[in-house]
């Protein structure tokens, strides 16, 4: 089982690490390209970038631990891949994947990933991948490939029309003016500075932000623009896939607690995590998160999300299902 981060629980992105001179590519309207000697990202350099040890196992380490000190997801899933990646020839690209969680990761020590070469087909290849710590499995994962192949069979939803990012506070800027409430409880200043003190390299604007102080049930729905901290580049597509595997995790299973925020909660993980990667994409450009919960029930939560390029292009489609324990009210005594 991986952690999870909640929605009303604001995260703050960091700066990436290395140096890369980037050039500037094809970006999106309202998008500046990336100065000379700008940072690449540290997705690329720290956090996907897997170790060889033989053929077929890789050695991935940790750059961000949640609060809860468990591995994030996110970093396993877009690992997992990156080792599926490294098995398949160049010609193919990642359309989907299926992972389960299975055994809590231990951030104290790296993490082993072995790839089994399933299926090598014209058309479609199979990897499945083991995420291992201490022996045992922690990550199952089945990552499937495929050869770019043109058909007139095509059909999306309608983006959503939400204000552009430039005109919204990322969460950064949204914890700074909570921080100036001179009427601020002094538990939430402190964690909220807590907050602010962790590194994750993702760049977020919630284009509704929720009140995090406010109790009051919403609607189980979520919209972020999200990108990758740095610069990536034009690169294999593939390495744009794995990035959207670490980022699509994060704040995701907390959608299902948005109707439920009078209930604190106990303990929150991800079981299971797919993803079907349907266009091209940049993950260093502005994407818009929707994020939705279509049910909870029995200690569960199930979310799906969309993954939409600035020009409307649906590029990444996201199911979960994850552990949702809150502390009950007494019930009320009937004598």
């Amino acid at each position: 089982m991986a952690a999870s981060t909640s929605a009303g629980g604001l995260r703050v992105p960091a700066a990436g690490a290395g140096a890369e001179s980037p050039g500037s590519g094809d970006l999106p309207e309202g998008e500046q390209p990336a100065p000379p000697g700008d940072l690449r990202s540290v997705l690329v350099t720290s956090v996907l970038s897997l170790e060889p040890l033989d053929l077929d196992l890789f050695r991935g380490r940790h750059y961000w631990v949640p609060v809860t000190r468990r591995l994030f997801g996110g970093q396993i899933v877009g690992q997992a891949l990156v080792a599926a990646a490294k098995a398949v020839s160049e010609d193919v690209h990642a359309h989907s994947l299926h992972c389960y969680f299975v055994r809590a990761g231990d951030p104290t020590v790296p993490v082993l990933y072995q790839v089994e070469r399933t299926r090598t087909g014209k058309s479609f290849s199979v990897r499945s991948v083991k995420a291992i710590q201490h022996g045992k499995p922690i990550l199952i994962c089945q990552a499937s490939f495929q050869q770019t192949q043109e058909s007139p069979v095509q059909h999306q939803f309608t983006m959503p029309t939400v204000p552009p990012p430039e005109e919204l506070l990322t969460q950064e800027e949204l914890i700074q003016k909570y921080l100036q409430d001179p009427n601020l409880v002094e538990k939430y200043r402190l964690g909220l500075n807590k907050i602010l003190a962790q590194e994750v390299p993702i760049e977020i604007k919630p284009v509704n932000p929720p009140e995090i102080l406010c109790q009051l049930s919403q609607e189980p729905k979520q919209l972020f623009w999200v990108r990758a901290r740095g610069y990536i580049g034009e690169g294999d597509m593939k390495l744009h896939c794995c990035v959207a595997a670490y980022i699509s995790d994060y704040a995701f299973l907390g959608t299902a607690l948005l109707p439920h925020r009078q209930h604190p909660v106990k303990f929150m993980v991800s079981l299971d995590h797919s993803m079907w990667f349907h266009a091209p994409f940049r993950a260093d450009h502005w994407m818009l998160y929707e994020c939705e919960s279509p049910w909870a029930g029995g200690c569960r939560g199930l979310v799906h999300g969309r993954l939409w390029r600035r020009d409307g292009v649906l590029a990444v489609t996201c199911a979960q299902e994850g552990v949702i324990r809150v502390t009950q009210s007494p019930a009320e005594s009937k004598l």
